[in-house]
């Protein structure tokens, strides 16, 4: 019986010293503000280099420029009115070539420097707005592209010539699209 006892006062004992965890407060308490002012610098970021693409639109009314649903400006140099032949899709192989002008117009690799590419579409490195413009384009077709710096090379650029939040032209042939067996 003494020992029951002993048992029992041993299980009261240790269900009583064991108490659930309790949240520490955190050292420093961070309010968001970092996020909320980078916001608000990619806003205005966005607005400035939007106001200096416009102009640039509205300086070229010969060349009818479309606006893509992905942030991104575009008109075709040249147009294949082909409805038959397929734009790129999920694994295709495109092959292409382009060239990258800041807004001025001034070369930064020119087509000779990039050479020709294979790009399997969406499985391989290619900066957004290249990766999403070639998706609108035919074998045949040259257009020529403005990206805003977050659709380009973003805030660290190509580490090589192009800067931190550099807008640029593109202006791409498509030579052939070998769709995926």
């Amino acid at each position: 019986m003494k020992r029951n006892l002993v048992i029992i006062l041993l299980v009261c004992i240790t269900a009583l010293s064991c108490k659930t965890p309790e949240a520490r407060e955190p050292v420093t308490v961070n309010s968001g503000s970092f996020i909320n002012e980078s916001v608000a610098r990619n806003k205005a970021l966005y607005q400035k280099e939007t106001k200096v693409i416009a102009d640039i639109i509205a300086a070229q009314p010969e060349n009818n420029y479309q606006t893509s649903g992905n942030g991104f400006w575009y008109y075709f140099n040249t147009e294949v009115t082909n409805d038959s032949l397929p734009t790129p899709t999920f694994g295709d192989l495109v092959k292409f070539n382009y060239n990258v002008k800041n807004l001025n117009g001034n070369a930064i690799y020119t087509k000779a420097e990039l050479k020709d590419q294979n790009y399997a579409m969406d499985q391989q490195e290619l900066f957004s707005g290249l990766r999403e413009g070639l998706k609108l384009m035919q074998a045949g077709e040259v257009a020529t592209f403005i990206f805003p710096s977050q659709k380009a090379y973003g805030y660290y650029g190509d580490e090589n010539k192009i800067g931190t939040n550099i807008p640029i032209i593109c202006e791409v042939s498509v030579f052939s699209i070998t769709q995926k067996e």
